[in-house]
Parts: C-alpha cells; structure tokens; sequence
C-alpha cells in the first residue's frame, strides 16, 4: 500500500514521466540489444546483464550471438563451447542455465518464449524480474518489476530521507507511473536515469532494505570455480591432483567447490577426472 505521503495525482505522475523522458531523450544509451525485439536476442542481453556490468556486456554480447544466433542453435551446442564464449563475464552458472533454458524452449514450445510471467519464471535463471524485463523489451508489455537502476530512481525521488526502503513499498509506485503504452521505451528511460543518478548522487540503493554489498571477488569460491573452468576449457581432462597443482589452492577447498560444481553440471566427474560435459 501507498503511504498516504507517497499518494500520487496525475499531475504527479505526468511530472514524474516528464522528467525521466527528457533525461533519456538527451542521454539515452545506444545499446545493440536495443536495437531488436527478437526475444532470443533480448533473453540473452538479460541473463548476460544479471549481475555484470553493461561495458562489459556490451563487449561479449554480438559474438556469442553470432555463435549462437537463436534457441535451437544454442540447444544442440555443447556446453564447453558456451562456456568458452561466455568466459570473462562471470558467473558462468548463468551460461549453464541458459543452454538449459535453450533446450526447454526448443523442445516444450517450439523455440518460442512463453508471453506470462509465470512461465517465464519457471524457466531455468530466470525469476520474476528477469521475466518483467523479457516481457517489456521483447514483447512491449507493461508488466512491473524492480531491478537495481529503477529501484534507485525511485528511492531518489519518492524516499529521499527515509532508510530501509523495502521493495514492497516501491512495487505500487512502479505500478502507478508505468507507462503502460510505451512500456519497453519507459524501461529504458527509467534504466538510463537509474545509472546516470549512482554517479551523480551516489547510490540510493545504499537506503533499501535489500541492499547487500558484493562480497570480494579476490581469493573467493567464485574466483576458483571461475579458474577451474578455463583450465578445463584449456586442458579438457584433469585429476583432482593435476588441478590441484594447477591452482595452488587448498585441497579440501577445492574439493569442496569441484563437488559443488559436479552436483550443478557444470563439470562431470569420472574416477576423480573432471571434464566439461
């Protein structure tokens, strides 16, 4: 529910609208996913975006679509060659999630994406927000979610002294000013301005409830997981003992992320020799 102080007329709203627009009609960012409604395309911008940077999306996004330019494509591939394009982005679980995503929506909906956000949830890497963002790029449907940049709009301007701003107080005014014919264009307005606002001011989303600040990447699992993988995709077959030395790493630690890694498919296991499926 609205706060009776966060109540908005459509005086409000249309000031609100105004502002953001301008900001993107003087700044808006040329992005290639931008510049397409394909949705395989726009799925792809999305998961690569999940946690990672747009310069270095940006950087990676054209050739792994060139190398897989669609559902069936990316389906039938093999893992290691996904994974090898996907490497410098991080968080390669998302490349894993993806293939399987491709080969769900190849063989149950003959490679197209589901239009609900419900089905789109249920798909591998892909939650709520995500599933907003696919049916507002792709489909230009006023569905209304929250990610990092419109969260920071909004507790910039509707909480602009208030700490511990939870998503579900920002949820209805997303709702209220949703410009629901234009909602792809809003999106990237709203996205734009968002970005702009954590170099100006800061980052208000140091104020929501949900703020957590990124562990360190340096000596992390996820620095292991992510030095495992490229030499696997150097050296295709090795033993527990040949990574070990390759590494340098604990050996109950890295025993520990290779179990980890094993259980989620993104290496196999035979006899103690790991390979990329």
């Amino acid at each position: 529910m609205i706060s009776t102080s966060k109540v908005l007329t459509e005086n409000k709203i249309k000031t609100f609208r105004d502002h953001v627009y301008r900001y993107y009609g003087l700044h808006g960012r040329d992005l290639p996913w931008r510049r397409t409604t394909n949705p395989y395309h726009i799925l792809v911008s999305e998961i690569m975006l999940q946690q990672t940077q747009v310069e270095r999306v940006f950087e990676k996004y054209g050739a792994f679509i060139d190398r897989f330019p669609d559902f069936p494509f990316l389906a039938a591939a093999g893992l290691k060659d996904v994974l090898s394009a996907w490497q410098g982005m991080g968080y390669n679980r998302r490349a894993l999630a993806l293939k399987r995503l491709a080969e769900i929506v190849t063989a149950r909906h003959n490679g197209d994406l589901p239009r609900t956000v419900e089905a789109l949830s249920e798909l591998p890497g892909i939650g709520k927000t995500t599933a907003g963002e696919i049916l507002a790029f792709a489909f230009d449907l006023p569905t209304a979610f929250i990610e990092t940049n419109i969260r920071r709009v909004f507790i910039h301007h509707f909480f602009p002294n208030e700490t511990t701003v939870k998503d579900q107080e920002i949820m209805p005014l997303v709702e209220a000013t949703l410009d629901r014919d234009n909602p792809r264009t809003w999106y990237y307005a709203l996205m734009d301005y968002g970005s702009m606002l954590k170099k100006v001011v800061g980052n208000p989303n140091q104020r929501s409830a949900h703020y957590k600040k990124q562990a360190p990447f340096e000596n992390s699992d996820r620095e292991i997981r992510g030095l495992i993988l490229r030499i696997l995709l150097k050296e295709s077959v090795l033993t527990t003992d040949q990574l070990l030395e390759r590494t340098g790493v604990d050996p109950d630690r890295i025993k520990r992320i290779l179990i980890g890694m094993t259980r989620e498919g993104l290496v196999r296991e035979d006899q103690e020799a790991y390979t990329i499926s």
